[in-house]
Formats: structure tokens, C-alpha cells, sequence
């Protein structure tokens, strides 16, 4: 199965299609264009690119409002926060302190900029009380 992203026309993804291997016989990314031809012949237009279901090309597997950056060859996601920034090598959004690491849930508070603790269950007020 290879999969394709349909593009806008500012390269912003809309939707993810899988190609079934008899239709895109090479191995990929090499049946690219098989992808894209058998896709325009469903009427489906011709701005599609290639993405990774096991990201081992174009950085990230596509999703609906991903953008695709040709200059990096990648699928990136949006920006999730304005202080997070763009690892060039994953092309993955990173915040500017890392996730605690002492195996408790935190959520990202960006008017902090820092990682919240979300509390336990447990530790929630009883609703029916």
C-alpha cells in the first residue's frame, strides 16, 4: 500500500489516500508518480505527494492540515504553540523546556511557557458530591 496527500495550493494537505499496490507496483518513494497518475485518472486532480506511513522518507507521515515543505522534503505539523520550535532534523515541533521525565501527566501552558501537572484521577473533587 503506498499512501498520497492531496495539496492546496499553498501545499497544505487535505486529505490522505492509500494506493493499493497493483496500481503502484514500484517500491517506494520510487512509484511516486504511479501514485499520482492513477490518482489524476480517478479525476482526482494531481497535487498529491508521497508520504511515509513509517516516516522512512519526507520526515512525517501526512495528515489533514499538515503543510508540505519542499525546501525540506517534509511533512510538517502545525505549529501546536507560538514558543515551540521546528527540530530542522524531524522536522517535529518542540517546546522550549522538555517534558518532565518522573512519569507523572502534564499538559503545556503556554502563558507560562512551561509543562503543567495534570492531576491524578484520584486526586480530581468527587462530581456527585
Amino acid at each position: 500500500m503506498a499512501y498520497f496527500a492531496k495539496l492546496d495550493e499553498n501545499n497544505v494537505v487535505l486529505r490522505v489516500l492509500s494506493v493499493s499496490n497493483d496500481d503502484c507496483p514500484d517500491p517506494a518513494p520510487d512509484n511516486e508518480q504511479q501514485g499520482i497518475n492513477f490518482l489524476a485518472g480517478l479525476g482526482l486532480g494531481s497535487n498529491w505527494k508521497q508520504t511515509s506511513y513509517n516516516s522512512t522518507f519526507r520526515k512525517n507521515y501526512a495528515g489533514i492540515g499538515f503543510t508540505f515543505d519542499e525546501t525540506r522534503d517534509a511533512f510538517i505539523a502545525p505549529q501546536p504553540f507560538a514558543s515551540w520550535v521546528l527540530d530542522e532534523a524531524t522536522c517535529q515541533w518542540q517546546p522550549p523546556v522538555p517534558y518532565p521525565s518522573d512519569g507523572k501527566m502534564y499538559s503545556w501552558d503556554e502563558s507560562s511557557v512551561n509543562w503543567l501537572e495534570v492531576p491524578a484521577e484520584s486526586e480530581t473533587p468527587d462530581e456527585t458530591e
